[in-house]
Order: C-alpha cells, then structure tokens, then sequence
C-alpha cells in the first residue's frame, strides 16, 4: 500500500513563501508520476502542478506558473513543491498524489491512485 505524507505548510502573509514536501513508501517511486492538487473551502479539488517520473516534464496550473516549482528526489523518494510569491488565492489544503500507471505525467485527477492527507496553507493579506 502506497502511502504519501505531506508537510510544511502552515501561515504565511502575501508575498511570502513555502516549501511543501511529500514523501512516499510502500512502492518504487522513481516509476511514477507525482502532482500536487489543493482544495479551497467550499471550492472542488484542482490541478496545481505535475512532474514526470524522471523530472523531464513538468505541468503548471495557469495560476500558479512563474511562482510555483515542482521538483523530486527519487533516492529519498520525495516530492517537493516549492511555492513563491503566495497569494492569499493560494489558501487551500495542499495534496500530493501518485499516478496509476508508470510513466505518466497527468493534470487529471483521475490519473492518480494514491493521495496524501493533505497540508493547510493559508496565505494572509
């Protein structure tokens, strides 16, 4: 079973910046797509960013790109996304999520098998 685990989020005022991380067991990492989706309240779950097994390929919300950065490390298995110059739109719970097929890079959610419990960021004015 795999299992992913989300932290450093926390409050931030505008302008400001954090580094979410994911890190992941229970399977081989470096086969698999990663992303991070948030939800806002009352708001559906969205697509925030993407990348590829090997890192070569990277996807960005429209919202976010120039600002956020999606990296990994496959030998510590873990995800990073890097996030600057934070709005207070960015307030949501952040996940990160797992592809169900080797190989894939996806914006879908239905793409990806595996999800976090997820990491608050809430970004003040």
């Amino acid at each position: 079973q795999v299992q992913l685990v989300e932290s450093g989020g926390g409050l931030v005022q505008a302008g400001g910046s954090l580094r979410l991380s994911c890190a992941a067991s229970g399977r081989t990492f470096s086969g698999y797509g990663m992303g991070w989706f948030r939800q806002a309240p009352g708001k559906e779950r969205e697509f925030v960013a993407a990348i590829r097994w090997n890192g070569d390929t990277t996807y960005y919300a429209e919202s976010v790109k120039g600002r956020f950065t999606i990296s990994r490390d496959n030998a510590k298995n873990t995800v990073y996304l890097q996030m600057n110059s934070l709005k207070p739109e960015d307030t949501a719970v952040y996940y990160c999520a797992q592809t169900r097929e080797l190989t894939l890079v996806s914006r879908r959610l239905y793409d990806y098998a595996y999800w976090g419990q997820g990491t608050q960021v809430t970004v003040s004015s």
